[in-house]
């Protein structure tokens, strides 16, 4: 058996070895529980070995999947379905789900959608009520006048 890893890293992440695969893989931006369970599932690992047990043989094989063939997983379990740009079922993780997400954002403000200027505006965007609450920045009160 191969000496126990205390970090092994896949898609620029380090993950913890002490930890389950299934539950180290949560560790990826990108890959939620029901997705790490997929993945294990596909490559036919026990998902609860421990990831800093595996052999370098197993690990590859993980790095490999979730860096390059993620995408053949079915497309309602991919995080980007038809993406605006490329029109293709993608799997982003990382840095990309920031970086998806922040041109999506600057695609709405720049489009003058409501939820743009929602955005633009710091305030919230989803419907919520704000008579009450999301008064971060500015300070809300009475101003006593000076004597």
């Amino acid at each position: 058996m191969a000496e126990f890893r205390h970090i092994v890293r896949i898609a620029d992440t380090d993950l913890d070895g002490k930890k389950s695969v299934m539950f180290a893989l949560t560790g990826i931006k990108g890959i939620g529980t029901r997705m790490a369970r997929a993945v294990v599932n596909q490559l036919g690992i026990d998902g609860r070995a421990k990831l800093g047990e595996l052999d370098n043989e197993t690990i590859e094989k993980i790095k490999k999947f979730v860096e390059e063939e993620i995408e053949t997983l079915p497309p309602w379990m991919l995080n980007r379905r038809k993406d605006p740009h490329t029109g293709q079922n993608l799997h982003l993780l990382s840095k990309d789900v920031d970086f998806a997400r922040m041109v999506d954002v600057e695609t709405l403000i720049r489009m003058k959608a409501y939820r743009g200027i929602r955005h633009a505006k710091g305030k919230k965007v989803r419907g919520q009520r704000t008579r009450s609450t999301g008064r971060k920045g500015v300070t809300v009160g009475v101003i006593r006048r000076k004597k």
